[in-house]
């Protein structure tokens, strides 16, 4: 008489060490899910940052084949097209992002972004239309500079620019954009001004040094100016000041600025030679 019970007993103990086995099981399973996603979110962030922008577009595609709806994969995928320079896939990428439910105002100033880089200005200036006014951040706003400047929109150009100046804590590179705006309106000596304030920002910005040199190229003063220099970067800005002084007809003080410029390069400087030949053989 007691067998039944004890079959039962032992069925019944069974049952709870089974259930007791699955409980710990989904437990460790959930465990592992959550280390994978801290693991993911990690190696997502080096995907983004230092890894080759095309292993991370790889990366990216993959993980979005196991978690299609994802908008942060989705998001670094286009954020990855971008590093790479795929401008053309980037736009795309983006556009998919946008359209998802949990995108963010941002997405949309980043689709502008790819799309500007791409070439489609007027689809840019279409996207930045729809992102709401009470989006300021200095992205918005340095991307407007840009599709006013495009549209000769001067004095939006500057609004926008100054704006997105006071938006940063590193505002070299939209000085340097403003400034360049300046010299294309023929405002040179603004725009010196500008790239001057560029530089005081970040003495490592050639581009700036450049376009100051142009700038004052521009106003007929071939002098370089009094910012910090390398002697390669002060050998090519006396090709510049040269190219800029023969351009506006003043020959033979282009041809000692490339003399200056010869001589000043710590190696052969190829192209302020074959201008200089060019020149005396004319």
């Amino acid at each position: 008489m007691r067998h039944p019970f004890i079959g039962t007993v032992c069925l019944a103990g069974a049952l709870i060490l089974s259930a007791c086995a699955d409980k710990e099981q989904e437990n460790v399973e959930r465990a592992l899910q959550d280390v994978n996603a801290v693991d993911g979110a990690n190696l997502s962030d080096v995907m983004l940052t230092v890894a080759d922008p095309n292993e991370g577009v790889t990366y990216f595609q993959r993980t979005l084949q196991e978690n299609p709806d994802r908008v942060d994969i989705q998001r670094g995928l286009a954020i990855s097209f971008v590093r790479a320079k795929r401008f053309t896939e980037a736009v795309p990428a983006w556009q998919r992002v946008v359209k998802h439910a949990d995108s963010t105002a941002s997405d949309r100033v980043d689709l502008a972004d790819a799309q500007i880089r791409g070439g489609q200005w007027k689809e840019a200036e279409a996207t930045l239309d729809a992102v709401p006014p009470t989006h300021e951040t200095f992205k918005r706003y340095r991307l407007e500079a840009m599709i006013a400047d495009s549209n000769q929109e001067w004095k939006k150009a500057d609004s926008f620019y100054e704006t997105a100046v006071g938006l940063t804590t590193r505002p070299a590179g939209v000085m340097n954009n403003w400034g360049y705006s300046k010299l294309t309106r023929g405002d040179y000596a603004e725009a010196e001004r500008l790239f001057g304030e560029a530089i005081r920002q970040d003495s490592t910005l050639f581009t700036a040094k450049n376009n100051m040199v142009l700038a004052r190229g521009a106003q007929r003063n071939y002098t370089l100016p009094v910012v910090p220099m390398v002697q390669t970067e002060r050998a090519q800005l006396l090709h510049t000041l040269a190219l800029s002084a023969i351009k506006q007809g003043d020959t033979e003080t282009g041809k000692a600025l490339l003399r200056d410029a010869i001589s000043t390069h710590p190696q052969h400087f190829e192209a302020a030679v074959r201008a200089l030949r060019a020149l005396e053989n004319t």
